[in-house]
């Protein structure tokens, strides 16, 4: 039997890098675009610094590597990171050709630019760069503090008019197909079970090639600031199907998400700090010189350490950032996002502080890839926020992700538009089959074990950790998971039970990691292990086979 519902491409996620993957691919090929909300529901589009590059003829690719590889306190990947940056410029170059529109700057008396730090001279105006944490320069472009809603926005229109490209929204993977490769001893993925999450319905979609750009898993934490959807899927489905993963260890907890009992997963721009915004304690005493010479403009583990650090000294349920001192015109101007949002609330940022705490924020392991986003089964590709490249090392530096995207999504692209006509078509595969299963009449289960699940993630594997708190946190996460699999085995699967299935798998292999490392580096810091470790490492964990036996090995 032929398979039905069969492309050329599936695509589990649109952000930034499913998007880019999309309107890169050639248009003769057939593609399915799968959102698990509105094509506006994503991470990127919630995105405010930017996007990092190298235009800035004062800048070089040179530095933008150095900053890179200093934030990722040695467990950066240089190959990766040199990849990424110098091919920065042309990413940046394609969305501006796409009818981004970055926020330019004043015109100069002489009109001279800004450059592009790549010889080619000024192809375009002269564009507002702000700094972030980490970086040396101004290489940050934005569209004031809203970039990943006018990328995303781009990009989507263009994802809407081509004819090549069919959207699924509101629908979400179940698991991964494979099946044996004729040409090589691999396994090779032909494509997806789909979740109709209005309807209820699971639909099997095959393809040559199946890419992963589904995003992190903050949402594994009880304080984000990443959307519903941040479940970490690609990783788990990846993971039940044979492919490696890495630094998991790894989570980034932005320093600064607003505070309030009303406001849910709102982000407070790095930017503000790069615009000269202040870190105080709730008397107004700045705090940060205290653990940091570059201040506020340390990298993010530093700064959200440091936050944490004086909220639990304190017993202060957050602290204060504040850029009131700045005059009100030049804050409406640069932030009209945080702004808006913070006057919703009661809290006028031209005059007030703004109240904060840290929430998890980036997951920057993942699924294991190459330059060219494949993973270790064939015609399956991993890029993103779900993907490993080995860009972030120990600590992502601000506005790095969305230039990886857009980088790794291009390199993907190519390759599939090369290999395509030498991909035979998938094996008929059986459909989904829930004849044996019911409706439950006990979502509490569910509930109960997210709202769990995401406390002991917070309380235990969080900012700061130690042996003890690891070893709590695996212990719940075993009794979970035999819970939640004796549900899925026996009800009709929803997106609630889908993510919770994911979430624990994907906090399991967060706590094998962490408990895997003895060392403090980067993002990972256990007060049992305080120090560096002589030598920069990192934590793989291989699957061995799909009933969840595995082994963990540090690979050089």
């Amino acid at each position: 039997m032929k398979p039905t519902n069969l492309y050329d491409v599936l695509i589990i996620g649109s952000g930034a890098a499913g998007l880019t993957v999309a309107l890169q691919l050639d248009p003769s090929l057939r593609v399915a675009l799968i959102s698990k909300a509105s094509l506006q529901g994503g991470a990127s589009w919630l995105a405010q610094g930017g996007i990092a590059a190298v235009i800035d003829k004062d800048d070089s690719a040179e530095a933008h590597i150095a900053d890179t590889l200093a934030a990722g306190a040695g467990l950066c990947h240089e190959d990766a990171v040199r990849f990424v940056v110098e091919n920065g410029p042309k990413a940046v170059h394609w969305l501006i050709d796409s009818g981004v529109d970055f926020t330019k700057e004043v015109a100069e008396e002489n009109g001279e630019g800004n450059g592009e730090g790549n010889g080619e001279g000024n192809r375009e105006p002269s564009y507002h760069l702000t700094q972030e944490g980490g970086h040396s320069h101004r290489r940050i472009l934005h569209t004031a503090d809203a970039t990943g809603k006018e990328i995303t926005g781009t990009l989507v229109e263009r994802a809407l008019a081509a004819e090549n490209v069919q959207i699924f929204e509101h629908h979400c993977a179940v698991d991964l197909v494979t099946q044996a490769d004729k040409s090589s001893r691999k396994i090779r993925c032909t494509g997806a079970y789909i979740l109709d999450i209005n309807s209820g319905d699971v639909e099997l979609l095959q393809a040559k090639s199946v890419v992963l750009a589904s995003g992190g898993a903050s949402k594994t934490y009880l304080y984000t600031s990443n959307p519903d959807g941040a479940s970490g899927d690609g990783i788990a489905m990846a993971w039940r199907r044979g492919c490696r993963v890495g630094n998991l260890e790894f989570n980034q907890f932005h320093p600064t998400c607003l505070y309030h009992p009303k406001a849910k997963s709102f982000l407070i721009t790095e930017a503000l700090r790069g615009e000269g915004a202040i870190l105080k304690l709730p008397d107004g005493t700045p705090f940060m010189q205290n653990f940091h010479t570059d201040a506020e403009l340390a990298p993010r583990d530093v700064v959200a350490r440091a936050i944490d650090h004086e909220m639990k000294r304190l017993g202060s349920d957050c602290l204060y950032l504040d850029i009131s001192h700045k005059p009100a015109e030049f804050i409406i101007e640069h932030f009209p996002t945080v702004y808006k949002r913070c006057l919703e609330f009661g809290i006028d940022i031209t005059t007030t502080p703004i109240p904060i705490v840290p929430a998890a924020h980036y997951t920057c392991g993942g699924i294991v890839v190459n330059t060219k986003g494949q993973t270790d089964l064939r015609n399956l590709y991993a890029i993103g926020e779900s993907a490993f490249t080995g860009l972030h090392g120990a600590n992502r530096m601000a506005s790095n992700s969305l230039l990886e995207c857009l980088v790794y999504a291009q390199a993907a692209a190519t390759e599939i538009n090369q290999l395509n006509d030498k991909i035979p078509q998938p094996d008929f595969v059986r459909p989904w089959d829930e004849s044996q299963v019911e409706y439950s009449d006990e979502n509490v289960v569910i509930s109960h074990n997210w709202d769990e699940l995401r406390r002991f993630m917070w309380d235990y594997v969080g900012i700061v950790r130690t042996d003890k708190r690891l070893q709590r946190a695996q212990h719940r996460i075993q009794l979970l998971q035999k819970e939640i699999q004796e549900f899925y085995s026996n009800y009709k699967v929803g997106r609630d039970l889908l993510e919770l299935r994911n979430l624990t798998t994907v906090a399991d292999l967060i706590i094998r990691c962490a408990l895997q490392r003895k060392e403090s580096r980067g993002l990972h810091y256990t007060l049992d292990y305080p120090q560096l470790a002589p030598i920069a490492k990192d934590t793989i964990l291989v699957p061995i086979n799909f009933a969840g036996q595995d082994v963990i090995i540090n690979l050089d």
